[in-house]
């Protein structure tokens, strides 16, 4: 039995739904897909996540919207990362919860000509809001507009207020990048340049990991990064395809698949593609890193 199969054999329906669309390639609006989103909206899971609603079906306790990891902001997150059918009107409150806090005006702190603000929460508030079909594009495009305007001159962004921090965060760039694939093509390409430059997790002037933690998976990934994260990102932005991208990223081996210098082992092309979508790419030479 394949590992797919297995997977298809989970009673999480996000599991089979996750398999079926992003592995298997199956269409998302496929009658046996629908139906599959259907079962994962009476899952328990989902209906644990929404346990927490009052009758105006909103979430008030806790009260901050980004309350870890129970306020509205991660509630529809995690609704979006499992498969929720999109354009229930029954999630609007939980919407108009977290809109009315990331849309409001707010002064953003510029230092050194760069603005200081944690991008990841308007950013994941974008990505999450469309997958789920909850978003008009007024509001989509003043998320996306603000995103733009605090955009680092490397392409991503940060929140530390230091004024010798010259660098964007990954922690910070990666969900504005994805918000913003399906908005502001052009400015998630360039922050996608911020996690390419470093080959997903290595520092450029080293090569040495940047952080351990980035090479460690996590479920659910929250505002933090890895690896897998930053090829899920690479995806949705569209770099994967692009064969530029691909030459600058790594293959995510075991840790002990290192080269006699200790340095990563590089991945070819097709591995890569492979690792990233499940669809090979066409055979290559190693890249150069």
């Amino acid at each position: 039995m394949s590992i797919a199969d297995a997977l298809l054999r989970s009673e999480e329906p996000s599991i089979r739904w996750r398999v079926r669309t992003r592995v298997l390639g199956e269409p998302t609006d496929g009658k046996a897909v629908r139906r599959l989103r259907e079962e994962i909206r009476k899952s328990p899971r989902v209906h644990q996540l929404l346990s927490a609603r009052d009758a105006d079906g909103r979430i008030t306790n806790p009260k901050q919207v980004y309350a870890k990891w129970r306020g509205a902001h991660w509630v529809l997150a995690a609704l979006a990362d499992l498969g929720y059918p999109p354009g229930d009107e029954s999630l609007h409150p939980l919407r108009d919860q977290v809109l009315r806090r990331w849309l409001r005006d707010v002064e953003v702190p510029l230092v050194q000509g760069r603005y200081r603000r944690c991008a990841s929460q308007q950013g994941n508030a974008l990505r999450y809001l469309t997958t789920l079909g909850l978003l008009d594009d007024a509001d989509a495009g003043t998320l996306a507009e603000r995103l733009v305007k605090w955009q680092w001159p490397d392409g991503g962004w940060n929140c530390d207020r230091n004024p010798t921090a010259q660098s964007s965060s990954f922690m910070e760039t990666l969900l504005p990048m994805r918000g913003l694939a399906r908005h502001e093509a052009k400015a998630a390409e360039r922050a996608a340049e911020v996690f390419l430059a470093r080959r997903l997790a290595w520092r450029r002037s080293t090569g040495a990991l940047i952080h351990p933690d980035f090479t460690r998976l996590h479920h659910p990934l929250y505002w933090h990064y890895d690896v897998l994260g930053g090829l899920v990102g690479m995806v949705e932005v569209g770099t994967i395809g692009d064969p530029g991208a691909r030459t600058r990223s790594t293959c995510w081996l075991p840790s002990g698949s290192r080269t006699a210098a200790g340095r990563p082992k590089r991945c070819t092309r097709q591995g890569l593609a492979t690792r990233s979508t499940g669809v090979p790419a066409a055979p290559s030479a190693p890249t150069s890193g």
